[in-house]
């Protein structure tokens, strides 16, 4: 049939209305949306990648924050020296007999969190916070640690071997007289039961195939302590220095054992941290693989990739700039003698904190020897104590 002009221009306007028209229900004004379809279109909207990287970024501002040269005491505690005989002998009288010579350091909270924190919350995130406080305090307050616990074997400690046996000896070299004396030290051990350390330290018999039955002496007690480790704050990146000071409790008189060993009343030394991925250079340098370090630490503190330093693993040393560093075992570090006895101590640590450590060691030299057996969770009777009088055993 002939199409007229008008039922023409009526099929072009449906055509029309049916392209613009979605396909199934139309929906009208007041019709109730399936929630269904909302839930399902809510559950296919993918994350955005804009969301993700800044997730990342934000990580990673949080990790190169905490690996930021920190200023000031940047950590505290006790610190317990003791020392072995070598295998076969019972007794050593003299640094011909020693086989090595440990430093053990135990971490603590400043004696003011004690006081003004509720417990579970000691450590200070807000550094505005910590400011505020120390303006209050006596000087030198956050170089004292909070008093050790008693009998209690859940605490965080390093053990770390001294090299040649004995500390530098601080008095040694300086203007005129030479370099300083420099050693090198090794963490052999992280942990956080002191119950692994008392069996380390204990009497030991064991079988080899070459010379059969062995052994080992229980370990000698020669000193005890509170230290601080202080960061200054100069100019320039490349003055960074790290001060570690002690202040001896124990014993209050020093025989021929402290004096052999280098153990003074009180020393200070300058502590750099080796990169585990710079060569050695020297005879002395310890030869072990060296701590197994995250890459914020090696990136941020080292400036691996050349950030920092001439090679590509970047800084041969770098300063102790948090005290993270000391937390992997194998970490290679270097003891630079500094200042002895107790004005060399403030000297080094400053605004009072080498004062500080002095009085709070005083009252506490009056604890029985028992007393510092049992900070560690150790059994008096299992270790020697003439040591800590002076005498070799």
């Amino acid at each position: 049939m002939p199409t007229t002009r008008r039922q023409s221009a009526l099929k072009h306007e449906e055509e029309k209305v049916h392209l613009e028209q979605p396909e199934g229900k139309k929906e009208e004004v007041g019709d109730k949306r399936d929630a269904r379809d909302t839930k399902e279109t809510e559950e296919v909207k993918p994350p955005t990648k804009k969301a993700k990287i800044e997730e990342e970024d934000v990580e990673g501002q949080r990790k190169e924050r905490k690996y930021m040269h920190q200023t000031g005491t940047i950590e505290r505690g006790h610190i317990y020296f003791f020392y072995r005989p070598k295998v076969q002998l019972e007794e050593a009288h003299s640094m011909d007999e020693v086989r090595n010579l440990h430093m053990l350091l135990v971490p603590r909270p400043p004696q003011f969190s004690m006081h003004t924190t509720k417990p579970g919350k000691m450590d200070r995130d807000e550094e505005e916070d910590k400011k505020a406080e120390m303006e209050t305090l006596a000087p030198g307050a956050d170089s004292i640690p909070a008093q050790e616990t008693l009998d209690q074997p859940k605490k965080r400690f390093r053990l770390i071997v001294i090299g040649k046996k004995h500390l530098p000896d601080p008095e040694g070299g300086g203007p005129g007289k030479g370099r300083k004396e420099t050693f090198w030290a090794t963490v052999t051990a992280i942990g956080d039961d002191l119950h692994s350390l008392e069996r380390g330290f204990g009497e030991k018999t064991y079988e080899t195939k070459t010379r059969g039955t062995r052994h080992e002496e229980p370990a000698r007690l020669a000193a005890r302590g509170a230290y601080a480790i202080v960061n200054n704050d100069p100019k320039v990146p490349s003055q960074r220095a790290t001060h570690f000071g002690y202040q001896i409790s124990h014993p209050t008189e020093f025989g021929d054992v402290q004096d052999s060993l280098g153990i003074g009343k009180a020393a200070s030394f300058i502590l750099q941290v080796k990169n585990p991925l710079a060569p050695a250079s020297g005879p002395q340098q310890p030869r072990g693989k060296g701590a197994d370090y995250p890459k914020e630490i090696m990136d941020n503190i080292f400036g691996k990739g050349g950030a920092k330093g001439r090679e590509s693993y970047g800084l041969r040393f770098a300063s102790c700039e948090v005290p993270e560093l000391l937390d992997y075992k194998g970490a290679q570090l270097l003891l630079i003698a500094a200042k002895g006895g107790e004005e060399g101590l403030e000297k080094s640590l400053g605004e009072g904190r080498g004062m500080a450590l002095e009085e709070a060691e005083e009252k506490e030299s009056q604890e029985s020897i028992e007393t510092v057996f049992r900070e560690l969770a150790m059994d008096a009777s299992a270790f020697p104590a003439e040591a800590l009088e002076g005498k070799w055993i």
